[in-house]
């Protein structure tokens, strides 16, 4: 196992989980509802690939192939990309601070990151150990 994804993994699974509360209970009633949307699909890619990293990191024990830690670090740099750049998107619209909407180009390098993981985990059952 990858001790380093599994910490990964559950550090920014239980972030998510207070970033979902945070936006049912604090910021639901402050912003309008399509800005409330992008805080949630932030929330919801982010745990979807906290779980990826974790798997990322039991594979590792059987699979303990370059590909797979590409993998781990792709999911990792997918969620810091894209669901935090969401977060600043969110935040950039509930202060109303329109010049600064550019934060939004970066949503789909992290898009590209999660992509790159999903392909570097598919590519590391056929890799040869490492």
């Amino acid at each position: 196992m990858h001790t380093g994804f599994l910490k990964a993994g559950a550090v920014f699974a239980v972030l998510s989980v207070i970033l979902g509360a945070f936006a049912a209970h604090a910021i639901k009633s402050r912003v309008e509802e399509s800005v409330l949307q992008i805080f949630e699909t932030a929330v919801r890619y982010q745990m979807y690939h906290s779980i990826a990293i974790f798997i990322s990191g039991i594979l590792y024990f059987s699979f303990p192939t370059k590909s797979i830690i590409w993998a781990g670090r792709f999911f990792i740099i997918g969620i810091v990309l894209f669901s935090g750049s969401l977060y600043l998107l969110t935040y950039i619209k509930a202060i109303a601070a329109n010049n600064l909407l550019w934060i939004g180009a970066i949503t789909p390098f992290g898009g590209a990151a999660f992509i790159a993981g999903w392909v570097f985990l598919f590519k590391s059952f056929n890799d040869k150990k490492a």
